[in-house]
């Protein structure tokens, strides 16, 4: 019996060869493009101080930045500092995601609710976080609640106006075409608005955890005696550079950590874009 070969199959099979080679590497190789930056400045400035032009006082080098931060793991110091921040952050972005998510939905889809709660919520957005925190101590003093509203008002802002503005950019079009399928309020929301709306959504998320990192080192001045905001402060008062900076590093490595955590968790839910960006642009 002859046997009989189907070339342009194989030519197929060659070619998605290569394809799925490159996409196994560009896999693992935007991380780490991303690393390159931050890796050339801190062996750059490493070697300026190596070579004597500054005594890295100030400054330390990378070197002594992690040898304070192996110091700070082997104490259990480090530990404990993390794990006091991270608990108020998460608790304070689940309070703000859905305070902020529930108001900017109704505000987005409402016009009477917009127009009575957003120029009271615009204007409690310019008002600056430190600016909080003698009136939470005196509410609700010193202890953990304040801490974990006031990161809870830092995120519960770009998440309202991240749900209103896409659900009022919506194309009237689409909106249009559910109403000409007779779909109910539930339905119109279910299949319209909320595909619609989920790439902003997201957005907003990472937008409103970054602002969360960031109010909880102000959160951490109402009489904290544990978290890196305190570690920061402590750093400062005692005249450790080596320790101020440490505390900086960990936010930065928790903060990219959990804004790609958000980032994998939505990508599954965001397949269907055939955005420019889902290609990696040029």
């Amino acid at each position: 019996m002859a046997m009989t070969v189907d070339l342009p199959a194989l030519e197929q099979t060659d070619a998605a060869v290569p394809h799925v080679a490159s996409a196994r590497w560009s896999r693992y190789a935007r991380p780490a493009l991303g690393l390159a930056l931050p890796a050339a400045l801190a062996l750059g400035w490493e070697l300026v101080v190596f070579l004597g032009w500054s005594n890295g006082r100030l400054v330390p080098p990378p070197s002594r930045l992690f040898a304070t931060i192996a110091e700070l793991a082997k104490s259990g110091e480090l530990s404990r500092h993390i794990l006091a921040t991270v608990t108020r952050v998460g608790a304070g972005f689940v309070l703000g995601v859905i305070s902020g998510t529930i108001l900017g939905a109704i505000s987005g889809y409402w016009g009477l609710a917009r127009r009575l709660l957003d120029p009271t919520v615009q204007a409690l957005r310019a008002i600056p976080s430190l600016a909080w925190v003698p009136l939470f101590v005196l509410w609700l003093g010193i202890f953990e609640t304040s801490k974990i509203v006031l990161i809870a008002v830092g995120v519960f802002f770009p998440i309202y106006l991240g749900v209103m503005g896409a659900i009022l950019s919506v194309d009237r079009k689409i909106v249009e075409v559910g109403r000409v399928f007779r779909l109910s309020g539930a339905a119109m929301i279910r299949r319209i608005l909320l595909p619609a709306v989920l790439p902003a959504y997201v957005v907003a998320l990472r937008v409103g955890l970054g602002l969360g990192w960031m109010f909880v080192v102000a959160a951490e001045l109402i009489g904290a005696s544990e978290g890196l905001g305190y570690l920061l402060l402590d750093g400062q008062q005692l005249g450790k550079p080596a320790q101020i900076l440490a505390a900086i590093v960990i936010f930065a490595i928790l903060g990219k950590l959990t804004d790609w955590l958000i980032e994998v968790a939505a990508s599954p839910l965001l397949r269907w874009q055939d955005a420019f960006g889902a290609r990696g642009g040029y």
